[in-house]
């Protein structure tokens, strides 16, 4: 199951479309779990080509006037229920920084995804009005060689919403 993103498309990508997490039929293609770090898979029929996903490791950070502790950490944990891909929330009454894995063709795909979680789930999720403040989207093997030289953010451990 592919999850799309409703809507227009924004300017300048007329081909293209958002997608997050790959799940069902099409994960396990043997023609995706060999395709190069480059990410096009040869998809078999008709000889046509496939973008292959690819796992992105993303920290979102907002910010913006004061809110109550209780109500920060009720709407990141439901957040997190309406996004269950969410590793892991910090917070304080004035800003959070929220941690995941996101999976998508590109580091275009992914920023794109994760630069429209906040604002997607305002609403639903009753998060105060903040802005987005910071981004970064890394791939896999970055964030592990991160962890493995000892520098960069420390694995997302214990999973949940908690304060700064």
């Amino acid at each position: 199951m592919r999850r799309g993103r409703p809507g227009a498309l924004p300017r300048g990508t007329a081909e293209r479309t958002l997608t997050s997490v790959g799940t069902g039929e099409d994960a396990g293609r043997p023609d995706e779990r060999c395709a190069e770090r480059g990410g096009t898979a040869p998809y078999p029929a008709g000889g046509e080509r496939r973008e292959a996903s690819r796992l992105w490791h993303i920290t979102l950070s907002v910010s913006g006037a004061e809110s109550p502790l209780q109500e920060v950490r009720r709407a990141l944990e439901q957040l997190a229920h309406d996004h269950p891909f969410l590793l892991t929330s910090r917070y304080a009454n004035d800003h959070a920084e929220i941690r995941y894995w996101e999976e998508a063709r590109d580091l275009h795909d992914a920023a794109a995804v994760a630069l429209r979680l906040w604002g997607e789930h305002r609403a639903t999720a009753k998060l105060p009005p903040w802005e987005i403040v910071g981004l970064e989207v890394i791939d896999r093997e970055t964030y592990h060689q991160r962890i493995a030289e000892g520098y960069g953010p420390p694995p997302a451990s214990p999973v949940g919403v908690h304060p700064f």
